[in-house]
């Protein structure tokens, strides 16, 4: 009987703990709408929620954060990641030991957290236990929206078997790695992609990934190769649209772009071979442009690309800043993402990003790609959206407490953002601190 008492008494004295009331006082809020700044505010949080935002906020018992006149921003959000991929994706899908590449993972998730990146889109990957075990609060890191396997064609980028002749699971009844993993499934003609999103969704996934053109990592499909036929894209987005959420498409060639937009996909990513027709569709239909703007700035070495990968990369880069160029001119919804993957080294060069992008558009329009305009996208998910207790994104009354505050003004100088471990003072990511050196 004492023992039970004493439990409850842990339990009671963790729940009001737990609902301990936090304000972050003297701070000058970007809301990741506005760019004009709230100067001197108090934000105040309950629980996970951010309850009021104005200047001198009168709360007993609470916990008061001394934001010293410095900028208090949304939390960072990363549209494209492959949060489970930190190694060669053959070793990992046919060769690595059960729980390799979770760990991995772990520590990826954790040092995203500590860079400021509180949700992701994670757009293809095994995720689901990894976004569980966070959601719990066994390990840190950032909000998952997971789409789970990608979707692919045989000989598209999903099918990473190596060799050129093997064993087809089409033909032979055999089970692919990638599938029991949890990596891929490949599906060809209209019955087996409509059983194949319906798989995927089973399985929990927020959105679906397809493969609508080559790739660059993949083992047997040539860059410039469009994948899926147009009914195959339009079954995927049948299926989405009765789940309730989308379909984003991975598409280099303009074609599959095209193709992508014509069947209903609201998001296309990469897509650095459209033409400027094709920008303009993408903004009449209203879909998102999810492309990358560091990842096509390294050399193949840098991206830890050789062989065939790295003359795939090199024909990427060479269309890259003509597509960056094109979609600004045309207007098109961008959001914010990195596609960094391979190791954990690739892995923590995603806040460059900021860098990059800084060649093409101000402070204030890279924030606002990388929390508002990411939240939007996010929110195509619909019922199938992990995290609809509160908006994510803003800094705003009834938003997630997902903040940083940042030693400087990253509307006037964006490159901030690119060294986290220095100009990142506080780290706060639902209602909970994971970091803060504010003197």
């Amino acid at each position: 009987m004492k023992n039970l008492l004493i439990f409850m008494c842990l339990v009671f004295s963790t729940q009001l703990f737990a609902q301990k009331n936090i304000i972050i006082r003297n701070v000058n809020v970007f809301d990741g709408k506005n760019e004009q700044l709230k100067i001197g505010v108090d934000v105040l949080i309950q629980e996970n929620i951010i309850q009021k935002i104005a200047k001198d906020i009168a709360i007993d018992s609470c916990e008061v954060i001394d934001g010293q006149g410095k900028t208090l921003i949304p939390g960072l959000t990363d549209s494209h990641t492959h949060i489970m991929w930190n190694d060669n994706i053959e070793y990992l899908v046919y060769g690595a030991p059960e729980g390799y590449s979770g760990v991995l993972a772990a520590v990826n998730a954790r040092e995203m957290l500590m860079r400021g990146f509180t949700t992701i889109r994670d757009v293809g990957g095994p995720s689901f236990g990894l976004k569980q075990l966070i959601d719990d609060g066994v390990t840190p890191g950032p909000r998952i929206l997971p789409s789970g396997a990608f979707l692919s064609q045989t000989s598209g980028h999903g099918d990473y078997d190596p060799k050129e002749w093997y064993l087809s699971p089409h033909f032979t009844g055999q089970i692919d790695k990638a599938y029991l993993r949890g990596w891929t499934i490949i599906a060809d003609g209209v019955a087996e992609t409509q059983k194949a999103t319906r798989d995927i969704l089973r399985s929990g996934a927020a959105q679906i990934k397809a493969f609508g053109s080559g790739s660059i990592t993949g083992a047997h499909d040539p860059i410039d190769v469009t994948e899926y036929t147009i009914e195959e894209l339009e079954t995927i987005v049948k299926e989405t649209d009765k789940w309730g959420t989308y379909a984003t498409i991975h598409a280099y060639s303009n074609e599959g772009v095209q193709n992508a937009i014509n069947a209903g996909f609201q998001c296309v990513e990469h897509g650095l071979f459209a033409t400027e027709e094709t920008f303009q569709m993408m903004k009449d239909h209203d879909v998102f442009f999810s492309t990358q703007f560091l990842a096509f700035g390294l050399t193949p070495k840098q991206a830890g690309l050789e062989g065939e990968a790295a003359k795939k990369y090199l024909i990427a880069q060479a269309s890259a800043e003509e597509g960056y160029k094109r979609a600004k001119k045309i207007g098109v919804k961008m959001s914010w993402g990195t596609d960094a993957l391979g190791s954990l080294d690739i892995q923590r060069m995603q806040s460059l990003e900021f860098k990059a992008r800084a060649k093409y558009f101000t402070g204030y329009e890279i924030l606002l790609q990388a929390t508002s305009y990411n939240a939007e996208l996010f929110e195509r998910s619909g019922e199938r959206h992990p995290y609809k207790e509160a908006k994510l994104g803003v800094v705003e009354q009834g938003a997630y407490a997902d903040l940083l505050i940042v030693d400087g003004n990253p509307l006037e100088d964006i490159t901030l953002l690119s060294e986290p471990e220095n100009n990142l003072l506080l780290i706060m990511k639902d209602g909970k601190i994971f970091k803060n050196i504010l003197p």
